[in-house]
């Protein structure tokens, strides 16, 4: 079973994983080493054993589990996925831990798990299951499309009270993006999306004027970070930049980085990217953005492929999954949009986003072995 699936996993994505994620592990060991030595009093491999035993787990979990998972489970594993999201939302609130003003995380000695970030792969997963079902009948209430996203909002309300903004718009956006891109091509939907998409838009506005609390309305204050450099909103901003002019086009060398000496906060989270940038160069980074852009364009071919509507939701969640956390992350370290604290995917420092990421590419392997499987069983039924 293990060589077939094998067989019939898609190589190119799997390759892009594979390269993301040894040259996640070999940033994180360089970003982190100051860090763990000054912060931590550790070695300076500290974070990169702890990321590197996330890895290991996360692939054989991948590959044990998760490839050997038929779709057909998610109709009962998706829901049920949801509705513990919810309730770890709600007692993230009472028992969690405060991270960098968002209580968020529970802390459980030897790991930390973000709830919220357990809600976006689940919540891929949970409206693909839903829409499969609902589309694939001739005839239904156009209005039930809405039943999961009352369901999301309610999450969105729980996360906004930790608060953690950047987690809700990015959990938005994917909805949304699924949303946007249902097969449902009538002129009563064209409408309905249409409508949607104006209230998004009035919601955002609505949310950035009235609702956001004293540190996060201080983040509003993101343009030109350098001549803020002595305040909070500049100091961190410009520090990446920094890194950024720093590396040129061939970078100062792997591991000389100057800017990770405590200069630049979260080097081996948030601002990795920056890291990559002044340690290997612009032309590295342009590297990475580009096989980014590979992945992205995959993920699309394997959607327009899958022979299910559920397979298509899936890695069209996954597109948006990987799209939006690359797009915030960079436009906030460029200061084009206030930071949010969103990590950049592989190469940022973290267990529980790196293992969600890989579990939803693996499904998206899934859904590529299922598409093949069904394919193959249609060539023989013609012979």
């Amino acid at each position: 079973m293990m060589k077939s699936n094998f067989k019939k996993m898609d190589k190119l994505l799997l390759v892009l994983m594979l390269i993301f994620t040894i040259f996640g592990l070999v940033m994180i060991f360089s970003a982190s080493s100051i860090t763990a030595v000054l912060y931590n009093g550790a070695s300076e491999s500290y974070y990169f054993k702890k990321q590197l035993f996330v890895v290991i787990v996360s692939w054989i979990i991948g590959f044990t589990v998760v490839l050997k998972l038929k779709t057909k489970s998610y109709d009962f594993l998706a829901p049920a996925g949801m509705i513990g999201c919810l309730i770890a939302l709600i007692l993230v609130l009472s028992y969690g831990s405060i991270t960098n003003g968002s209580k968020s995380w529970f802390d459980l000695g030897f790991v930390s798990v973000q709830p919220s970030e357990f809600l976006k792969p689940i919540m891929i997963v949970y409206l693909a299951v839903y829409f499969d079902k609902l589309l694939k009948k001739k005839n239904y209430n156009i209005f039930l499309i809405f039943v999961p996203y009352v369901f999301i909002a309610i999450c969105l309300f729980f996360i906004y009270l930790q608060p953690d903004l950047g987690t809700d718009l990015i959990i938005a956006g994917i909805a949304g993006i699924i949303f946007m891109y249902l097969p449902v091509n009538t002129k009563q939907m064209s409408k309905i999306k249409l409508g949607c998409a104006i209230l998004a838009v009035i919601g955002l506005i609505l949310v950035f004027t009235y609702s956001l609390n004293s540190e996060q309305s201080s983040r509003m204050n993101f343009r030109a970070p350098c001549t803020r450099y002595t305040m909070e909103t500049g100091y961190q901003v410009c520090n990446g930049m920094i890194a950024i002019s720093n590396g040129g086009l061939f970078g100062v060398g792997l591991g000389n980085s100057t800017q990770k000496y405590l200069y630049l906060p979260e080097a081996h989270t948030d601002f990795i990217f920056p890291i990559v940038c002044e340690e290997l160069g612009a032309v590295t980074g342009a590297i990475v953005i580009i096989l980014y852009l590979v992945l992205l364009i995959r993920l699309l071919q394997i959607a327009r492929k899958a022979g299910t509507i559920k397979g298509y939701i899936i890695a069209l969640g996954t597109f948006a999954y990987i799209l939006l956390h690359l797009l915030v992350n960079f436009m906030g370290i460029l200061a084009l949009i206030p930071l949010t604290g969103v990590p950049v995917p592989f190469l940022s420092y973290g267990g529980s986003y790196y293992l969600c990421l890989i579990m939803m590419l693996f499904v998206c392997e899934r859904v590529v072995i299922e598409s093949k499987s069904e394919a193959t069983k249609k060539i023989i039924n013609s012979i």
